[in-house]
């Protein structure tokens, strides 16, 4: 075996150990090593080739975020249980913008924006004597567009990536149909269209202004990142009009609504203990 192959080998041996969480290893693997060794060290530690990128999707750089913008969104639950309407009128609307499919079997659903019970919703909350009025009503969910998205992480065609404004964004000509993002994603956030979404809509009714998808490909909601470019707030955001039932702004500027909202409001997240930093809090 030369030189080269027995450095090659050596690297991959590196970057499983890397993998698996084993810095010590690495280090005394490459103590003492070769320059090329030490150089894939230390592309391991930071990510290797470009590492920039993936640090921008996968980690939580503090100097970039604060200094630009991170959209994120409050959810009152109490103001959804008084008036439940307007829970299916944030569907109604998200779906309406963005040509979201409905076909009658379950198992062939496409959602965006969608209703679930509170304890599917918050599964690492304590669900023992809380509030009969919120565990009976269903609660309204989405992309927690994480600071730390697993999804990004898992995509190997970069069909799914994170923005510099913190929205969790999809390419569909790049997705192949892997389905990785939806095993990594732990919200349930996604869809896979198993059938031709153009067969699941009203084609008289159709948002000329946004593509329609194609069968084989993941798709979810995307912060209305359309509507943003154009001055507005998100559709599900609209739809509930002056209620502030969902307030929706820039959470790295101190004297925006949404950070006004987050001070004097108790809120919650789903599944902080993961570490993705959701852009999205629940009112409880």
């Amino acid at each position: 075996m030369d030189k080269k192959r027995r450095e090659f080998l050596k690297i991959a041996g590196i970057s499983t150990l890397a993998g698996l969480g084993a810095p010590a290893v690495v280090d005394r693997f490459v103590s003492g090593s070769s320059p090329l060794m030490a150089r894939a060290a230390m592309e391991v530690e930071t990510g290797g080739h470009g590492g920039s990128e993936k640090e921008a999707a996968g980690r939580h750089e503090k100097e970039e975020v604060k200094s630009g913008t991170r959209w994120g969104m409050v959810i009152d639950i109490k103001k959804f249980i008084d008036d439940p309407a307007m829970g299916d009128e944030c569907v109604k609307a998200c779906h309406s913008v963005h040509n979201v499919p409905s076909f009658s079997r379950k198992k062939d659903e496409i959602k965006w924006i969608w209703k679930t019970g509170y304890a599917n919703a918050f599964t690492e909350h304590s669900h023992y004597y809380k509030n009969e009025e919120i565990e009976k009503n269903d609660v309204l969910v989405l992309c927690n567009h994480c600071d730390s998205p697993p999804c990004v992480r898992a995509c190997p065609t970069k069909a799914t990536f994170r923005n510099k404004d913190g929205i969790v964004a999809m390419d569909y000509h790049r997705c192949i149909g892997c389905r990785f993002c939806m095993a990594a994603c732990p919200y349930g956030a996604r869809s896979f269209n198993w059938l031709d979404p153009r067969e699941g809509l009203d084609m008289n009714k159709l948002n000329r202004e946004f593509p329609t998808r194609m069968r084989g490909v993941v798709e979810k909601c995307n912060f209305c990142v359309d509507l943003l470019s154009r001055g507005k707030q998100p559709a599900c955001v609209e739809a509930t009009g002056n209620t502030k039932a969902m307030v929706f702004g820039n959470l790295n500027d101190p004297n925006s609504e949404i950070r006004q909202v987050l001070k004097e409001n108790y809120t919650i997240q789903r599944k902080p203990s993961l570490g993705t930093l959701p852009s999205v809090f629940f009112i409880i």
